[in-house]
């Protein structure tokens, strides 16, 4: 009787650290979480409770302490978290209103970034270090190879098919939304290449459980390359922005600084202040030009009496060259603001801009256009609005 409370006993602390860790993923008792922003709001709580110190909070001062968001929401995490064991009473008696909370529950949401960021990458190649330290443990015996051989062909298996399943089954969002499972597949391979190698030259009689891991690993690298040329195939040469949910691209925008957002648009040009196409043409323009071939026509052939022509690169580079000069008129540099107005109107200036653009964006050209935050607004000119900046020679 004693063995099986004693037992119970161990059971039950089990249970209650499991309850504890799994808490930030409750919505409610017995429910999943299926908010992800419920996550931030049980961060922000338990963020409040390491700054509160060993005197804990009470509901009233969590709420406080996570004021941006709405009371109702921390009031009700709050008790999922004191119902999984996360958050108890400071002192176990009735009228207690002070609460300590667990480090559990935080380890777990650490994780859970983690795992968001990375899909598990980073926990894998941990997994594949700690496996090739245990078989190379001079104490290993050829169970302990075994066990680790199986356990990371058990781990392969799961991702090549989870992703060949992807693949034939899924939409391009599903499968770029699981694209984690595609990342540092080569050094994930290689790691465990590593441990495969050990297990085999200390133990050679599991070479059968080897062989299960080598084809495991090859059917994980066939998934990963089928995945990549599904997407490659839809995304195409370009930057396929498109393929990007929206949700990425509004998390993107409110998270990141200025210079981050800058850098996205860097070398390109808006024409903001007469555009000639509407969103809508633009937009029928693309899908156009995705389903057009990018088959390329042989170049004609000079004949015997004619020298080959000059390449179309070479005259484009030549052309934006002179543009170039004419602009700098033999300066080192000239302000965007001067070049827009001596172009008269917005017609014009667009143009010179563009070509001003390309010039910088070309690789053989020792051209710089760089754009400050200043703006010159001057009703009574061709271009009211002109941003400031600089177009300058540089040596490359």
């Amino acid at each position: 009787m004693d063995a099986t409370l004693l037992d119970a006993e161990a059971e039950a602390a089990v249970l209650r650290v499991y309850r504890q860790v799994f808490a930030v993923l409750a919505r409610e008792a017995g429910a999943m979480i299926i908010d992800p922003d419920l996550l931030d709001a049980d961060q922000a709580i338990l963020d409040a409770f390491a700054e509160a110190g060993s005197g804990g909070l009470t509901v009233e001062q969590a709420t406080v302490a996570c004021r941006s968001y709405p009371h109702d929401v921390i009031t009700r995490r709050f008790d999922v978290l004191r119902q999984y064991g996360a958050i108890t009473k400071l002192v176990d008696r009735p009228n207690e209103l002070r609460h300590r909370a667990a480090f559990a529950p935080y380890v777990m949401l650490m994780f859970l970034r983690r795992m968001s960021v990375q899909g598990g990458q980073a926990e894998l190649h941990q997994l594949l270090q700690l496996e090739a330290h245990s078989v190379s443990d001079p104490n290993a015996i050829a169970d302990d190879g075994r066990a680790s051989i199986e356990r990371l062909t058990k781990v392969f298996r799961l991702l090549g098919n989870e992703l060949a399943i992807l693949v034939s089954t899924s939409t391009t969002a599903q499968l770029r939304e699981n694209a984690q499972l595609a990342w540092g597949n080569e050094r994930l391979i290689e790691q465990a290449e590593g441990v495969h190698r050990l297990v085999l030259g200390r133990w050679p009689e599991l070479h059968r459980d080897c062989t299960s891991l080598r084809m495991a690993l090859a059917a994980y690298a066939d998934a990963v390359q089928l995945a990549a040329g599904r997407l490659v195939e839809r995304a195409g040469t370009t930057r396929a922005l498109g393929l990007l949910p929206s949700e990425t691209w509004l998390t993107f925008t409110r998270g990141s600084d200025p210079e981050a957002l800058a850098a996205v648009l860097d070398g390109m040009l808006f024409d903001a202040a007469a555009p000639d196409f509407s969103a809508q043409t633009m937009v029928e323009a693309i899908e156009m030009g995705r389903r057009t071939g990018s088959a390329r026509m042989a170049p004609p052939r000079p004949t015997a009496d004619a020298d080959a022509p000059e390449s179309a690169a070479a005259t484009d580079r030549e052309d934006l060259r002179a543009e170039a000069e004419r602009v700098l008129a033999g300066r080192a540099e000239v302000d965007i603001v001067e070049v827009v107005d001596e172009a008269g109107d917005w017609i014009t200036a667009r143009r010179v801009l563009a070509e001003l653009t390309a010039a910088h964006l070309h690789d053989e050209l020792e051209y710089e256009l760089v754009w400050s935050d200043g703006m010159r607004i001057d009703p009574e000119a061709g271009t009211p609005w002109a941003t400031e900046g600089v177009f300058r020679r540089v040596a490359r």
